[in-house]
């Protein structure tokens, strides 16, 4: 079994589809029941921050994993969070000790930008 990180716009869809899926096999069930209930709250925290499309925060990702201080980890938070600010990019690099220039920053934030 392998792990990867995935954003919230992706649990989202990925919650959705199962929901989706689920009822059309359970036919008598009501909505509330096709999923648990950790399934639901993931599924209505992830509808309320996520703000962006899959394809959106996949592309983010893609983009800002250009960067070189910027791992997978960092790149799917970037691509949670949504930063417009400089604070708020350094907020997700500071506890991995890392300081960006503000060239890197700025670009961090033109991406992030073109997408919402």
């Amino acid at each position: 079994m392998t792990e990867r990180y995935v954003t919230l716009a992706e649990v989202r869809d990925l919650l959705e589809e199962v929901a989706e899926s689920r009822k059309g096999t359970a036919g008598e069930l009501e909505d509330e029941d096709v999923l648990l209930a950790s399934q639901k709250a993931a599924l209505d925290h992830a509808q309320k921050v996520s703000n962006i499309s899959l394809e959106d925060a996949n592309k983010i990702i893609e983009e800002v994993s250009q960067i070189e201080e910027v791992t997978d980890v960092i790149a799917v938070k970037i691509a949670d969070i949504l930063p417009k600010y400089p604070e708020d990019v350094r907020a997700i690099f500071s506890k991995e000790r890392i300081n960006l220039s503000s060239d890197k920053i700025n670009q961090i934030i033109e991406i992030v930008g073109k997408y919402i």
